[in-house]
């Protein structure tokens, strides 16, 4: 299964252009959080991604585990035009409870610098607010439990109504920090979003840009509206009944023209 994730986030990442000299003002942070003994193909697949953002002419900043504190991503973060985040998820309804503010619906981040890959604490929404993103910033989840809907691996799959309340709640927070899109995918790359962000039609709009995904279905396609998050909407991609791996929450009527505008 580890091969199998490693060559369809791969797969994401392909199709970078030649680099934009415009975009040499747009800032990318990637973060990858402590994932035990997976860490080191997590940073993997964050390299392509940062690879392919920087051929597209970004300035683009790496933070890795186990490096990747709060205190580094929030400073780093600030300002940022596309954030990337790829780590464990700890997401709401889960059978976690409590629900808490401070832990769900944000990152897995190293509770100490330099002390390996398995000291994880999670960050919730109430600190994704915090991140003081760009105008019309972008964030991308990638391969995180509970961001899309899903559930954890082993884990039963979720019922539609329970997948609609984490897609909301995953993107909470984010859009709260100025963000007005959150894309998820738990198992498929995502180097379509660059892609489009950098190269294509300014008219393109958030949710064209989701349909443009190479590993897009179609078949089991939905929509509803933020209750979390007044006048945001999403779209989710499950593959079949119950599988909940991709989406998109925000203003999904903002255009790649309004991104680049900042």
């Amino acid at each position: 299964m580890t091969g199998i994730l490693a060559a369809l986030v791969a797969l994401g990442a392909l199709g970078a252009t030649a680099p934009d000299t415009q975009a040499a003002g747009y800032k990318v942070v990637i973060v990858v959080g402590p994932v035990g003994s997976a860490t080191s193909e997590y940073r993997d697949g964050a390299r392509r991604l940062a690879a392919q953002a920087r051929n597209y002419g970004a300035s683009v900043y790496e933070i890795y585990s186990p490096y990747a504190t709060w205190s580094k991503v929030r400073t780093v973060a600030a300002g940022a035009n596309v954030l990337i985040y790829l780590g464990h998820g700890n997401g709401w309804p889960s059978p976690y409870a409590p629900f808490s503010t401070t832990s769900k619906d944000g990152m897995g981040l190293n509770a100490t610098s330099g002390s390996g890959n398995s000291n994880t604490k999670y960050y919730g929404e109430y600190y994704m607010a915090k991140l003081g993103l760009a105008p019309n910033a972008v964030v991308m989840l990638n391969r995180l439990c509970y961001a899309s809907g899903n559930s954890e691996w082993g884990a039963s799959n979720p019922t539609r109504s329970t997948a609609i309340k984490r897609v909301d709640n995953y993107g909470y927070g984010f859009l709260r920090s100025g963000a007005k899109a959150v894309f998820a995918s738990g198992i498929t790359g995502m180097g379509y979003v660059l892609k489009g962000l950098f190269t294509g039609s300014k008219a393109m709009t958030i949710k064209q840009l989701f349909w443009t995904d190479p590993n897009r279905t179609g078949s089991y396609k939905f929509g509803f509206t933020s209750v979390r998050t007044p006048g945001a909407s999403a779209q989710m991609d499950p593959y079949k009944p119950s599988r909940y791996y991709r989406s998109v929450i925000g203003w999904l009527g903002v255009t790649v023209g309004d991104w680049r505008a900042g």
